[in-house]
């Protein structure tokens, strides 16, 4: 069971992870913690030092204590390439569901696929350092690409190098950025809010015959990352 401590600490959390409360913020005293939840001094101080720990506030002397900025930046235009999946952000995956199933029953569609094909289906959460969401990502690849790829250490798995190893044919890799917007069951997985706007890169891969051989999808908690083009001037 929750400690007090970590109850507040985990409200806090939720609430930077959220965009509650933005980067720059000022959070609470010690003092004004100990009011508003009955706390110790002790506890209040151990509150905001373990936020500061986990890289989530800034502890500044004389001061206070301030929302420190934990949005990823992200360049559009390298967030589109092919290859940004293969080089990862520091975290693990969180496997929530594998199977093999009707291309009509998985949780995506693959383009040209009849709804009988086989395909293999991959349901993962990535969690950060911290152990918070960060984004859901939905694999659906034809089981004649990859009928293995179940035996695979899912947690780990990069399924674009994945699929080069064993000699699929690619011929095309066709990316999408959807702007969208949360449902009740994805804001719970990422610990958000249904309704609140986000974006979902879209990954499709094709053979040369225009099939897609698999189609990928993450979904980004919203406050994580921030998005931006740069130029060279």
């Amino acid at each position: 069971m929750a400690t007090l401590h970590e109850k507040i600490r985990r409200e806090f959390e939720d609430r930077i992870h959220a965009g509650k409360l933005a980067p720059g913020a000022r959070l609470p005293t010690e003092m004004e913690l100990c009011e508003k939840y009955g706390v110790s001094r002790a506890t209040a101080q151990r509150v905001l030092n373990d936020l500061a720990d986990a890289g989530l506030a800034v502890r500044r002397r004389r001061q206070g204590t301030f929302v420190a900025d934990v949005r990823q930046q992200i360049n559009l235009l390298s967030y589109a390439s092919p290859d940004t999946h293969i080089k990862g952000v520091p975290g693990r995956h969180e496997v929530l569901s594998a199977r093999i199933v009707r291309a009509g029953d998985a949780v995506l569609t693959l383009p040209g696929a009849d709804d009988d094909t086989a395909v293999v289906e991959l349901v993962r959460r990535k969690l950060d350092l911290h152990d918070q969401p960060r984004t859901i990502e939905r694999h659906v690849v034809l089981f004649s690409a990859a009928p293995d790829l179940l035996n695979e250490d899912l947690a780990e798995l990069v399924s674009l190098p994945y699929l080069r190893d064993r000699g699929v044919s690619i011929d095309r890799i066709r990316i999408y950025l959807d702007p969208v917007v949360l449902d009740e069951h994805d804001a719970g997985l990422l610990r958000s809010e249904a309704g609140a706007p986000t974006l979902r890169r879209r990954r499709e891969l094709r053979a040369a015959d225009g099939s897609a051989i698999e189609i990928v999808t993450a979904l980004i908690r919203p406050g994580t990352a921030e998005f931006f083009v740069e130029f060279p001037a």
